[in-house]
Formats: C-alpha cells, sequence, structure tokens
C-alpha cells in the first residue's frame, strides 16, 4: 500500500504520469498499475485520465491527504529507526524565502557540528512554493513569514523580526539621511524582488498606503542580484535589516532605516504539524529554539 500511496504523492508533485513514474523509479505502466489498484480497493476513482493526466477526483483529493499522513508518518518512522540505530543520518531539505536564505547558516553550521553524519540541501523559494513543497512531503522544513500566509497542518517556530532598510548610495538624494519614510521611498526607482515573493507584496503594500507607486528600475527572484546592482553605488533597493548587515556595505553604500510605519514581519521556520517529528527535523527545531534568542528583538 505505501508504494501506490506513493506513487500518488509523484503524480500530485509532477502533474505527468511519465514524470511520476521516472521520480519513482518504475516505469509508466507500474505507476499506473499502482494507481488502478489503489482505485480498486477504494472502489472509487481517483484521477481524471485522458490522453493525460488531467486533475484529481475529489476523492483523489482527500485519498491524497490521507497519503500524505500515511507516508509522512511512514518515513518518519523508518529514520526513527534508523536514528537509533546508527545515529542521526541522511539529507535535510531545506527551503527559505530569499530574504531569509543568510539565516539558513545560522542554523546548518551548529546543526553540522553536532551531527556530522547530516547532509543539506537549501532551496530558494517563495512562501506558498514553500507550503507546497512541505505539503507534498519535498522538503523537511521552510524558512517563511508566520503571519501573512493561512498556514495550515504546519507547525511554527518564531526566529526574529523583518525589519526594513533602503540600501542607496550615500551621495544619492536621501543617501545622507538617519531615516527615510516610505512616501519617501516611494519616489526613488528601486532593485526589487519579483511580483511572485511575499515580500515584494509587502513592500509594494507600504509603498501604496504612503501614497506612492513602486518603481521598479528591476526586478529579480535573487537577492544576489540586486545586491549586486546596489553595491555599485547607482541602484537602490529595500531589504531586511539583517541580510543587509549580513551582505555588508561598502564604502558608498547606506543602509537607512525606513519609518512612518516602521514595519516589521515575524519569520520562522515551519514543518509539518506531526508528532513524533522526523529525527532530522526535530534536530533543526532544537537549533532553532537554541538561536532564537540571540535574534530577538
Amino acid at each position: 500500500m505505501i508504494d501506490k500511496l506513493e506513487f500518488l504523492l509523484a503524480l500530485a508533485r509532477e502533474r505527468h504520469f511519465a514524470r511520476a513514474a521516472e521520480a519513482c523509479g518504475v516505469t509508466q505502466p507500474t505507476l499506473s498499475a499502482g494507481i488502478k489498484q489503489l482505485e480498486a480497493t477504494f472502489g472509487v476513482l481517483l484521477v481524471h485520465r485522458g490522453s493525460r493526466f488531467r486533475d484529481f477526483t475529489p476523492e483523489g483529493e482527500r485519498v491524497l491527504n490521507w497519503a500524505r499522513r500515511i507516508v509522512g508518518d511512514a518515513r518518519a518512522m523508518r529514520d526513527e529507526v534508523q536514528a537509533f540505530k546508527h545515529g542521526l543520518a541522511g539529507r535535510l531539505r531545506v527551503a527559505a524565502i530569499p530574504t531569509a536564505l543568510a539565516m539558513i547558516e545560522r542554523l546548518t553550521t551548529p546543526y553540522r557540528e553536532r551531527h556530522p553524519n547530516v547532509q543539506f540541501t537549501v532551496l530558494s523559494r517563495n512562501s506558498e512554493d514553500i507550503l507546497r513543497l512541505l505539503d507534498n512531503l519535498e522538503i523537511d522544513a521552510g524558512l517563511t513569514y508566520l503571519g501573512n500566509e493561512p498556514l495550515s497542518r504546519v507547525t511554527t517556530i518564531p526566529m526574529y523580526r523583518e525589519r526594513y532598510r533602503l540600501l542607496i548610495s550615500a551621495d544619492a538624494p536621501l543617501g545622507n539621511r538617519e531615516k527615510v519614510t516610505w512616501a519617501e521611498v516611494a519616489q526613488v526607482p528601486l532593485c526589487l524582488l519579483t511580483p511572485d515573493t511575499q515580500t515584494r507584496h509587502i513592500i509594494d503594500n507600504l509603498l501604496h498606503e504612503a501614497g506612492g507607486q513602486p518603481q521598479a528600475s528591476l526586478e529579480s527572484n535573487s537577492m544576489i542580484v540586486l545586491y549586486a546592482h546596489v553595491r555599485t553605488g547607482r541602484w537602490a533597493s529595500i531589504m531586511p535589516a539583517r541580510l543587509a548587515a549580513t551582505l555588508g556595505l561598502t564604502d558608498v553604500l547606506r543602509a537607512i532605516p525606513i519609518v512612518e510605519p516602521e514595519a516589521s514581519h515575524t519569520i520562522g521556520l515551519v514543518v509539518p504539524a506531526r508528532e513524533p517529528m522526523t529525527p532530522l527535523t526535530a534536530a533543526l527545531v532544537d537549533e532553532v529554539r537554541r538561536v532564537e534568542p540571540a535574534l530577538a528583538d
């Protein structure tokens, strides 16, 4: 049964029979037969089929929700047994919103010191993608906003508050200020994250509420691309204060607090709402709880 539920999860991720079969390491006929066996077991149609995959039926969506729980629990049980036998080992998969990527090192470095046999995969994703990846068991944890998206079926652990700075050349019109308002920032052409990110939604809303229109002279889904342009001294951007401090400032670049309002948003860890957690995930939660006091306001 578990292997056939894995087929269903792969189909939910890939939305394509051949790619789902490849992800599971089986042939397409084997995957299709496994899903048909599930349908025969439950006595309902799970997948709308044509010449290609179309969608899940309502019954299929319900079975898919159960499959996520059952497969997740089965993997957690297997990992826990292995941890008892051999110690903590394996690969921990984490996705983070672009503005929080620089904070991952605060977790992975002490984690590796405690558990040297664990490897890491770190992905940059927007907040919606992080929840989808968690739902489909494609990642073990995410670092994202805790107060801006509907968060269901996850456990949340706050880490720090994200506050915003105007990164701008010292010789630019606002470059000599100790603080600037959102209304003033709204008049500056900016390098910004792409509109599909929650950070961009937050910034756009703050600029709109200040009576301005966002002026994106450059957009990217990479904070490194934005920072590379800003550090030339010829571009400006809005970045979280912690990220700006991590990336560092040049002789010509300043990070100026943005006020009126002085906005902030909570960033934290999200993991599947499962008890017990997998050993790898539980160890990551422990690291967050160790580092969180140092990051608190």
